[in-house]
């Protein structure tokens, strides 16, 4: 336990954080390709002494150390490695906030990640300034692409987790993920609380023809109609209801003309699930359904299912323990979510590797009166409550390192 006052410190650099997040803002890039925001954050782990490795997912993603130089209790708390991870991609929305420092190209951060970057960046400015209240290390995880196509994954795959090994996992998800979380509050689960991230696509191969002969035709729009009403038997007829599932399709295209029967026709959707074993279920019920209507309506389907995010499973140990340090900062305002999200996550991956846990910081601001929401043109945070943020790193960082 540390006597250092952590909210007055994560106070200290909250100028910092609206600057950087601010910066950021202007920037938004998209998936795995991020030049700008790597140069920008990069530039700030200079001025903050910090070592790190930014060539991650081809220059795209950073991997920075912090060690402690405490004397630690034990060897076992020496060997500790704290991961705390924030996401730097956007997405492609025009900007409508208004805002004076509004996106200055075709993106924008819509969902967060600039602010998320920010309060990882304030946070390691103070532990790296009292790297004598903390032994073993604090390893800061930023990568590209969580809205799409994932960076978490090529990062692991890449050793961003090894060398050191972290032993556990902490992420911030900042707005206003779940409505029902008053502003101001810290959100927590244990156990699945965001689920997976599929998708799929089945393309129908048919046979086209006049739309006036159909019967010389192989119909892969009428296959398509038989194909959408089925699958949503995946969940109304094969899997209980207490089993939180989403077979959601998305995208149906095909045709020309209306006097033409095309020879082709694609679905496309996603599912989401609380566990594994659930996923591969809907697969391969997907992949049944498909092949059974092809087989009856004389067409083919094509099933690719692309296996994208797992579902967010927080440790019950990390969770409880990293709940009740943050208690004693902000008494009251921990508050646990009353049941899982069906949106995805690709911090997932990172739990797969250790135990961890994952929060909600719930600071929504409004444009034009409201709170638009996320992926939103509008959407904006509240930048007061990076604070909160940055002292929710802190103080997990010292109360697991000591």
């Amino acid at each position: 336990m540390s006597l250092i006052n952590i909210p007055e410190l994560a106070a200290s650099v909250q100028a910092d954080m609206v600057k950087w997040r601010r910066d950021l803002h202007q920037i938004p890039e998209l998936g795995l390709e991020l030049p700008q925001t790597i140069a920008y954050v990069s530039e700030v782990l200079d001025t903050l002494g910090i070592a790190y490795d930014n060539h991650f997912v081809n220059g795209n993603a950073i991997v920075a150390l912090i060690k402690g130089t405490k004397e630690a209790a034990n060897q076992e708390i020496q060997n500790r490695v704290l991961g705390l991870r924030a996401d730097m991609d956007g997405l492609p929305i025009k900007e409508q906030t208004g805002l004076p420092f509004a996106s200055l190209n075709e993106n924008m951060h819509a969902c967060g990640h600039d602010g998320h970057t920010a309060m990882l960046l304030g946070a390691a400015k103070v532990l790296q300034a009292n790297r004598d209240q903390f032994a073993g290390t604090v390893k800061l995880l930023l990568q590209p692409g969580e809205e799409y196509p994932g960076g978490a994954e090529p990062m692991i795959k890449e050793g961003a987790m090894k060398n050191p090994t972290v032993t556990r996992v902490l992420g911030i998800h900042e707005g206003y993920i779940d409505p029902k979380l008053p502003k101001g509050t810290i959100a927590y689960k244990s156990g699945p609380m965001m689920a997976s991230m599929d998708r799929f696509l089945i393309e129908i191969k048919g046979k086209g023809y006049h739309g006036a002969y159909p019967e010389n035709a192989q119909d892969p729009i009428a296959a398509a109609g038989q194909l959408i009403t089925a699958l949503q038997t995946i969940k109304s007829r094969n899997i209980k209801a207490v089993n939180p599932a989403v077979v959601s399709i998305t995208r149906v295209q095909g045709g020309f003309n209306q006097n033409i029967i095309p020879d082709n026709v694609e679905l496309e959707g996603t599912v989401r699930a609380l566990n594994d074993e659930t996923r591969a279920f809907i697969h391969s019920k997907i992949e049944q359904i498909a092949h059974g209507i092809g087989v009856a309506m004389d067409v083919e389907c094509v099933v690719t299912y692309d296996y994208k995010y797992p579902p967010v499973v927080n440790d019950a140990t990390v969770t409880t323990e990293i709940v009740q340090s943050l208690e004693e900062l902000f008494p009251g305002q921990l508050v646990e979510v009353e049941e899982p999200l069906m949106g995805g996550e690709d911090f997932a991956f990172y739990l797969y590797e250790a135990p961890g846990t994952f929060l909600f910081l719930s600071n929504p601001a409004d444009i034009e009166g409201k709170f638009h929401g996320h992926h939103h043109a509008k959407f904006d945070v509240d930048e007061a409550y990076f604070s909160m943020g940055a002292a929710t790193f802190i103080k997990a960082t010292l109360d697991y390192l000591n």
